[in-house]
């Protein structure tokens, strides 16, 4: 099972015309979500207000099969995030975030599920407390048959202090195994330098694997001593809302679901094949308004996907 740890809230979409579109998202609930789609089974780890949006919220992973890790509902509202989507598509995001539910997982919350192998988080859940705490505590403890995937997601609006944050993430990489990074991840965590030095800056701190994105431009990782270019195809794109929570959520199914473990991340090809297939679920996302990650039938028959064993998941 693949436990995903990060925030779920409602995002308010508001397109360059000023329509206002409220969509359920947040990091973690897209890429629980991409999972989930991809027929592998995994747990939501975050707190979900009893509100009506933390209602949804639940039905919504409810009918995706998820399994709620953190069950009791909160007392504050649902957490929100302002989608300010320029012509392009590209979003920018504000967020409201002081006593909301997203915020309140605390240490005795933050336990992984029992048969987790894999652990997806970071996002908002790095920069809220208790949730900080609590996530960063669980992650670099997390169990040696744990593949711990890190995904910054970098949002410089909600960070109250830049070097608590980056103080957290260097602890965090000392365990972490695969570290995915956008370019304006590294952007704010080092700015104006090389993105490839960056990245294998990163990949000294203890990681075996870093990847970074940068939109439809090739995605590069590092890995088994190796540089590794994946090119991302050409599509209509709609916006980008969850392209990147799509992204991770994808490559540890793919990694998982082919029996893969922290201890083959020196396989660069392999790194390779989880990367083609993280970029084929990510560019999908982008096709569709809002983070709507595919579903595994709509990935059926894509080179970048065919490694992937076919029918129902282990338990």
């Amino acid at each position: 099972m693949i436990t995903v740890a990060h925030e779920a809230l409602i995002d308010l979409i508001v397109d360059p015309a000023g329509h206002v579109d409220p969509r359920l998202g947040g990091a973690g609930f897209n890429a629980t979500r991409a999972v989930a789609r991809l027929g592998w089974p995994v747990a939501f780890l975050g707190r979900l207000s009893g509100d009506r949006f933390g209602q949804l919220l639940r039905a919504d992973l409810d009918r995706h099969g998820v399994k709620i890790a953190v069950e009791a509902p909160s007392t504050a509202p649902t957490t929100l995030a302002m989608v300010d989507l320029d012509p392009a598509g590209v979003p920018s995001y504000h967020f409201y975030l002081d006593g909301t539910s997203a915020t309140a997982v605390g240490p005795g919350d933050a336990v992984l599920p029992e048969g987790t192998t894999a652990l997806h988080a970071g996002s908002l859940c790095l920069v809220m407390e208790p949730v900080g705490t609590s996530t960063e505590h669980m992650m670099v403890n997390a169990p040696d048959s744990v593949t711990v995937m890190l995904d910054p997601n970098c949002r410089p609006t909600a960070i109250a202090s830049r070097q608590d944050y980056l103080d957290r993430l260097m602890r965090i990489l000392q365990r972490a195994d695969v570290v995915k990074v956008s370019t304006e991840d590294l952007a704010y965590l080092y700015p104006g330098q090389d993105a490839e030095a960056v990245a294998a800056e990163l990949l000294a701190q203890g990681p075996a694997c870093v990847i970074v994105t940068d939109g439809g431009a090739p995605v590069r990782a590092l890995a088994g001593g190796r540089q590794i270019r994946a090119d991302v195809p050409a599509v209509p794109v709609v916006d980008t809302v969850g392209a990147g929570d799509a992204f991770g959520g994808a490559f540890l199914t793919w990694w998982i679901g082919n029996g893969l473990s922290r201890s083959d991340l020196g396989d660069a090809e392999a790194v390779r094949g989880a990367t083609q297939a993280a970029i084929l679920a990510s560019v999908v996302t982008t096709t569709r308004p809002g983070a709507e990650p595919p579903w595994a039938h709509e990935l059926a028959g894509h080179d970048g996907w065919r490694w992937l064993p076919p029918g129902d998941p282990p338990g």
